[in-house]
Order: C-alpha cells, then structure tokens, then sequence
C-alpha cells in the first residue's frame, strides 16, 4: 500500500503549487521512485544550465516546501545581479556618446564635416537596430535560448570593444573618413547584439517577482551617470588617447562582469528556486507556454482595436522620446557657456552629461512614488515638453553660425532648464510605459500594448534624432 505522501503530487494543477512529500518509505521503493527533493544529483552548471541539463526536480532544495518556504534573496545578490545587467544593457549607447571629445577633438579634429554631425551618426546607428527590432517583434515573436543568446551577445559585444580599442591604438590621421565608417559600424553591431541582450535580460528577470524587472529598469536608469564619471576619472591616466583606451577597456569590464555573474544566477537558491516553479507551472499548463506544441495556437492581438484604446499614452511616449533625443545629446552638448570660464573644461560634462543623466534617474524614481500627472492630463505634461526645443535653441548653441539672437543669456538659467528637461524626461517617460497596458486595455491585451509602447519610444527616439539635422538650420534661419 502506498504511503499517504505518494498521493500528493509534486504539482498540484487546480492550484499551480508545488509541494514536497510529507513522508518518505516503503512505498517509494515499492514503486520504484524517490521522493522529488531527497534525490542525490548534484547541480548541473552548464552554458545550457536552462535547458535538460539542470534537474527539475534536484535543485538541491531539501526541506523546502515550495508552496510555503520560499527561500529568500539572501544579501540582494539577485537584485544587485540585475542591477549590473540592467547597467549593461546601456553602457555600449552612452559610452559612445560621452566620449565625443575623444571621437571629434582627438580622432576627427581634421575633418569637420563627420566631427559636427558625430552625435546624430552614432545615434542613428545605435537606435536604427532598436527600431526594426521593436517593431518586427510585435508582429514576429522571436524566441530561442536565453543562454545563447545573452553569451553569444555579451561576446560579440566585448569583441567590437577590443575592436574599439585597437581602433583608439592605431594613429589614424591619415584615413579620417575610414576611421567614422568603421566606428558607426562597429557602433550599428554593438547595439542591434544588444538589443538581443536588452530582451534577454528583461526575460531573465520575468522568471523572478514583479521589483526584479524594476532593478533592471533602475540599472539602465543609472547607467549614465555611472559612465559620466568614469569618463571623468578616465581623463586621469594622461593623453586624449590613453584615457580613451582605459575608458573602453572599462566598458569590457562591465561586461565580463554581467557574463559570469549570469552563469552564476542558478547557484542561488532563490533563483533556482523561481526559475523551477515557473518551469513546474508551464509543464501542469501548457496553454501558458506560448512556444509549447501542446498549446492551442495563439490567436493574433487585435492591435487596431489596442492602438484605438491605447493612442493617448503611445502619443505621449512618442512625444516624451522625441523631445528628449531632439536635445540630448546633439543639440545640448553643442551649448556654450556665456561666461567665461563658467565650470571651466567641464561645462559640458556636468551641465550636459551629468546632469541629464542624473536627472533623468531622479525623475524615475519619482514617477514610481508618486503617480502625476494621472492617466488623463499626462499629455498635458509631454506637450508641453515641446518648449524645451526653442529654449535650448534660443540658448548659446552654435555661436559661432547661427543668425538667430541668443535670448537665455545666464548660465545658470540654462543649467536649471537642463536640470527640468532631464527630471521631466525620466518622469514622463516611466508614467507613460506605467500608463500605457494598466488600464487602458483589457488584460489579456496588457502586453502587447506594452510591446507597441516601446515599440513607439525608440520610434520616437529615431525620430528625435533625424529631428536634430535640422535643428543647426534652425539657428541659421535670417529673420
């Protein structure tokens, strides 16, 4: 007769629980099973450690009911573990645009032309990825391996900064032109295997409670101020050149860090343990895994229906990222100090740069305390943002070609202009992708209504920086 534990299962399917056997004896030998969790396997840490090769049942969790005692995220390791991933995912895209002394006075100082219109090329070729991306994953759901996509990304990733660096070593005065082409397209590569990692990333935290995705978003959120001053620091170690190399090589770093602490996810027990219950869940229903063969075939979002539902927040997400990439960073790193001397050789790193950066982080975490404006006036906010654009304009942007009058004419107006634009960027921003699939739509919609909201912020962010060409023929208009 079997034990009273071999009756209940490992995975209750009415409650999507998973339990552990309450005895242990005779009747497991009898027929011929051990208890779940008193297996002796050890741990298989493997590249393919999500696939077959880690046990579903092991884990090493002995004496852990997993419907009641689940372990905890001893020292926030996980949590800080995605912190870094979420600093990783932006660090190739600000990286690139904070070290624009080395690129336009240092390698491209003979040829004005590619160094004027640095910032817009790399914005370009850093979000022209991020938009085709975005916008074919709506509509073509890309799946795969989690594993192989993050390693095979973080290293092809790593290879274009070593790239980077023998780039930074060579003397390249003598091919100029050679040098640009080969950097945009060294920066076109980094961010489209970044953004395979940005999702990835975002998927790995989808395994663990709702505040794991957030320390993703709150990574990427201080992942440029964290590159202002490394930049800053970078400067220390002697010539434009030399800083240039320590700068990239520290970029390396970051990211050799996010590789291995990735691999060291499932040696927590915290992790292993979310990641086996998700498992667990999807294998009791198969209708929640959509790439199971089991699983009735989607049927496809009625995405008019969404967008109908949904416009006033995508117009708001649209205009939040326009404004911000039609300023930052092409138009106001361009902004020269009235005063003379005003924050001597860092005028543009701290006013531009850091205080953005800063700001914007600032704004973020505003925006999760205290949810204003609401759903209905939050375009009343973003419109507004238009402003920003004849502001920075009318500042000292270009003086020397432009015809238009230079009306904010005090440093320090402009500096708490600065310090608006970047709070009002970082607050809209995440009220917007907070607003856009709470709400609005019915919930069987909510993610891909999230798919279109960001779909429509790099939209946005594209269009913003194709808007900054324009902006030096603004200043030059003859009234």
């Amino acid at each position: 007769m079997a034990l009273r534990g071999e009756g209940e299962s490992l995975l209750r399917p009415e409650q999507n629980a998973v339990v552990m056997p309450q005895n242990r004896g005779a009747g497991w030998e009898a027929e011929g099973e051990k208890a779940p969790f008193l297996r002796n396997e050890p741990v298989k840490l493997t590249p393919a450690w999500e696939g077959t090769n880690l046990p579903n049942d092991t884990l090493n969790l002995k004496g852990i009911a997993m419907d009641l005692a689940p372990p905890k995220d001893k020292w926030n390791l996980i949590y800080l573990t995605l912190i870094l991933h979420g600093l990783g995912t932006l660090a190739a895209w600000n990286m690139f645009i904070t070290a624009k002394d080395y690129f336009v006075k240092y390698k491209l100082v003979d040829t004005p032309q590619l160094a004027t219109n640095y910032l817009a090329y790399v914005g370009w070729a850093s979000q022209l990825p991020n938009v085709l991306f975005n916008w074919l994953n709506i509509f073509v759901q890309f799946g795969g391996n989690l594993t192989t996509r993050i390693v095979w990304s973080l290293c092809i990733e790593v290879g274009i900064f070593v790239f980077t660096i023998i780039l930074a070593m060579l003397d390249t005065r003598g091919w100029p032109t050679v040098f640009f082409w080969l950097t945009m397209i060294s920066v076109l590569l980094l961010n489209a295997f970044n953004a395979i990692f940005q999702n990835s990333v975002y998927g790995v935290a989808a395994r663990l409670p709702p505040k794991y995705t957030g320390a993703v978003v709150f990574g990427s959120n201080i992942c440029g101020t964290l590159v202002v001053f490394l930049d800053w620091g970078s400067h220390s170690f002697g010539s434009i050149r030399t800083a240039a190399i320590y700068y990239f090589i520290a970029g390396i770093l970051v990211l050799l860090v996010c590789f291995d602490t990735y691999f060291a996810l499932p040696l927590n027990r915290f992790y292993r343990y979310h990641d086996t219950l998700q498992q667990r869940t999807l294998r009791v229903n198969p209708a929640l895994a959509a790439h199971d063969a089991r699983a009735p075939p989607p049927k496809r979002p009625p995405y008019c229906a969404i967008v109908r539902q949904a416009w006033v927040q995508l117009y708001n997400i649209f205009v939040i990222f326009f404004v911000t990439l039609t300023i930052f960073p092409a138009v106001h790193s361009e902004i020269q100090p009235i005063t003379d001397g005003f924050l001597g050789n860092n005028f543009v790193r701290v006013t531009c740069f850091l205080t953005f950066n800063f700001m914007a982080m600032i704004g973020n975490i505003t925006a999760s305390l205290w949810q204003y404006p609401t759903r209905r006036w939050l375009s009343v906010f973003t419109t507004l943002r238009f402003l920003f654009i004849p502001f920075f304009l009318l500042c000292n942007y270009k003086p020397a070609s432009r015809s238009l009058p230079i009306l904010v004419s005090n440093d320090w107006v402009y500096w708490a202009g600065s310090a608006l634009f970047g709070w009002s960027s970082g607050h809209g921003s995440s009220l917007a992708m907070m607003y856009v699939s709470g709400g609005n739509v019915a919930p069987e919609h909510a993610s891909t209504a999230g798919m279109l909201g960001s779909a429509t912020l790099v939209s946005g962010i594209f269009s913003g920086l194709l808007f900054t060409y324009i902006c030096p023929l603004i200043v030059n208009i003859n009234i």
